[in-house]
């Protein structure tokens, strides 16, 4: 009796020391495959057309038949190893507004935008790092006036007037593709304007570019931050924000461009956005630019 109680007891020791080990090499294995899952290239990117109409029809309130749409493009790529990482995005957004009685078809959005940030491990979290910034817009903006009830308008810019090229080493951390950011002590700026549009506006502040140029140099301090997160379940929030001081010129005046893009998902197809972006630059205008963009979405992941 008591050999068999012992060998009971024996196989119970052996059957929970089995099950221990089982799990230790199941987390040994999960964890090796998120390893390897990370590593090499992910990319993952989604086209999305928002759109807003509205009709009318002896409607005594008042109102104009309208119809805008806006469609765009946001496409990460990015590869990591062991040592390094290297992280690629693309936005790009166009968007026209038509009502029935205007003169002109009016944009209501219009950029282009690329980043690439790479880094090498120094250390934890830290990576010895270098960035490029690349902004502009696809087709011409204008300015608009009425005069004795007739809208008028003029050329202001066009793509690559202004176009911004920014880069430079650093320091990076990153936790994940999700949150990091990056500090650059000694980066270089560049603003295109076209000759034709710089003529154009002679005599007057055009993007910071002196007379007579199509170029303006600044050395300075860039710092950027990425920071995205779920809100609730099926709705996420994206920030980015990036930050100038240039040491050439009125450091104190930082330029500051901050983008918010939430996200609701309904379904696979239908989204609802929004989408907020301010910028301050004072070479382009003593203020904050603001954009905002909101409404129902058809997505297309991939």
């Amino acid at each position: 009796m008591k050999k068999i109680i012992l060998a009971i007891a024996f196989l119970s020791v052996f059957s929970i020391n089995a099950q221990e080990v089982v799990k230790e090499i199941e987390k040994v294995t999960k964890a090796i495959e998120d390893t390897t899952r990370t590593r090499g290239w992910t990319k993952k990117g989604e086209v999305i057309f928002l759109f807003n109409q509205s009709s009318f029809s002896n409607w005594l309130a008042g109102g104009e038949n309208n119809f805008s749409g806006n469609l765009g493009l946001n496409y990460d790529f990015n590869y990591k190893s062991e040592d390094w990482s290297w992280d690629n995005k693309i936005i790009a957004s166009y968007g026209l507004l038509q009502t029935q009685n205007a003169a002109f078809e009016k944009k209501t959005d219009d950029r282009l935008e690329l980043n690439s940030l790479a880094g090498k491990k120094a250390g934890g979290l830290w990576y010895y790092s270098l960035f490029v910034n690349f902004r502009t817009q696809f087709t011409r903006g204008y300015e608009y006036t009425t005069i004795g009830g007739i809208e008028t308008r003029e050329e202001f810019t066009n793509f690559m007037s202004p176009g911004y090229l920014t880069f430079g080493p650093g320091l990076m951390w990153k936790k994940t593709d999700n949150f990091k950011f990056n500090l650059a002590p000694l980066s270089s700026k560049m603003t295109f304007v076209s000759e034709e549009l710089r003529e154009e506006f002679a005599g007057q502040n055009y993007f910071g570019v002196d007379e007579g140029k199509t170029l303006r140099y600044e050395l300075g301090f860039f710092a950027s931050g990425y920071y995205k997160f779920k809100l609730f379940e099926n709705v996420s929030a994206e920030n980015i924000l990036t930050l100038y001081s240039n040491y050439l010129e009125d450091p104190q005046n930082v330029d500051l461009d901050y983008q918010l893009n939430i996200v609701m998902t309904i379904n696979k197809f239908l989204t609802t956005n929004f989408s907020f972006q301010t910028i301050y630059d004072d070479n382009a205008f003593q203020g904050f630019q603001v954009r905002q963009v909101f409404g129902l979405a058809v997505k297309y992941g991939f």
